[in-house]
């Protein structure tokens, strides 16, 4: 099985045809992107896919930016499969949408062309968060639907309520069992490939490995870092506007529409060398965070987050994309109440960001700043698509113990326990 990979793919476009797309993104969007022209409901191990238009502005020193369109996507590895297959089954619609930037090859190129321009238009992201590694858009769905052939063999059954826990566990294997389509709720799903494994384990432990030489250094770095950052904090100018009506009612028109949602984000770093090199620094303290320690449905605390990626785009620029459960204003909360050092860390480095205070503290705990913040920041989603729109994380965490609830030995509290589960 594989693990889950982020896929970026963003070109300049022509400037006189920025209103054109922009619709064009929107009857695709209420028209479903499960369907024509990108067809993503045929794409095998697409999580969830959006598009979008970065609108052209000027950076902190004034030199202009085009305006871009970008795809972001979450898959199941490997990347080039999916890019692959975006061609065998979307390219209608990259032809159309990407048709909008000038080099695309177009619909006449041969395919390796085409596939060749989407490789040197792509970008890694610089952090990558899965919900829970190694969790595929099959299993998923195949969890779900063994869910509710369950809950369906319940209620046919009627009251439960004086039957002892383990026979009642006993009673719904059976009739799994009596399913031969559902052969595979009895095994484990399998973890992602051998060399992935190998590959984290050697991450995990190399990072420190070769940190360790440099401790002498960071010892006296590490305090004239913060020294300097802290004068830089002192005289930072954050921007406390309220978002425009008009604005606000743009970004709630792409908001709501299942149970997930999208969240996109881009804004300027601070000018300067340090602010630069922090947000190196931190981008790399999150990779390593998200990849060894909150990689299984739980972001310190947050658990309605199933993906969630940081990029640095043109080294002026930064982007933050998730998908996630409810609205985004639980979202906000959730992040603050929960997680408000790590969004200080990661989004201090922004220009017009709540002031912070050595680099963890301050900022976020200013809820209405930082939520005026977001919300400025913040880019319409014009077309998105999810594998599983009325699934929560909670739901898809809740079917994966379920699955495993079938398997070996439970003791009669163990059974009342998994029972609740249903």
């Amino acid at each position: 099985m594989p693990h889950q990979v982020a896929v970026m793919i963003h070109a300049p476009l022509d400037q006189d045809r920025v209103t054109d797309l922009r619709k064009r993104l929107g009857d695709i969007s209420r028209a479903g992107m499960a369907g024509p022209p990108f067809h993503f409901g045929r794409m095998p191990g697409v999580h969830f896919a959006r598009f979008f238009v970065l609108p052209a502005d000027r950076d902190p020193s004034g030199a202009p930016l085009p305006a871009e369109l970008v795809y972001l996507g979450e898959v199941d590895a490997p990347a080039r499969r999916h890019l692959r297959t975006l061609l065998d089954v979307a390219a209608d619609g990259l032809d159309e949408v990407f048709g909008h930037c000038p080099g695309y090859p177009g619909a006449a190129a041969p395919r390796g062309e085409r596939l060749r321009w989407l490789r040197r238009h792509s970008a890694p992201a610089d952090a990558f968060y899965v919900n829970t590694v190694g969790r595929t858009v099959a299993q998923i769905r195949a969890e779900a639907e063994l869910r509710q052939v369950i809950q369906d063999y319940l209620d046919r059954r009627g009251s439960w309520a004086e039957v002892p826990p383990q026979r009642a566990r006993q009673a719904i294997q059976a009739h799994v069992r009596s399913r031969p389509e559902l052969a595979w709720a009895f095994r484990p799903p399998p973890g992602p490939a051998l060399w992935w494994r190998s590959r984290e384990v050697l991450h995990r432990l190399g990072v420190p490995l070769l940190l360790l030489p440099a401790l002498p250094i960071l010892a006296v770095a590490v305090p004239v870092w913060l020294v300097l950052l802290r004068l830089h904090e002192i005289r930072d100018v954050p921007d406390t506007e309220r978002p425009g009506h008009d604005r606000l009612l743009e970004l709630a028109d792409c908001e709501d529409d299942a149970a997930q949602n999208p969240f996109t984000a881009v804004g300027f770093v601070k000018p300067g060398t340090l602010r630069r090199l922090t947000t190196r620094v931190v981008f790399a303290a999150i990779d390593y965070a998200v990849r060894h320690h909150y990689n299984h449905a739980d972001l310190a605390g947050v658990k309605t987050i199933h993906f969630a990626r940081w990029v640095s785009l043109d080294g002026r620029r930064v982007l933050f994309a998730s998908d996630y459960d409810g609205s985004l204003e639980s979202y906000m909360d959730d992040f603050i109440d929960k997680l408000a050092w790590g969004l200080n860390a990661a989004f201090s480095n922004g220009v017009g960001y709540p002031r912070t205070r050595w680099l963890v503290t301050g900022g976020a705990r200013d809820e209405q700043a930082f939520k005026y913040y977001l919300r400025r920041h913040q880019i319409p989603t014009a077309a998105w698509y999810s594998a599983y729109d009325t699934l929560t994380a909670r739901n898809i965490d809740r079917n994966a113990r379920i699955r495993a609830g079938l398997r070996g030995d439970m003791t009669p509290d163990e059974a009342e326990g998994w029972l609740r589960l249903l």
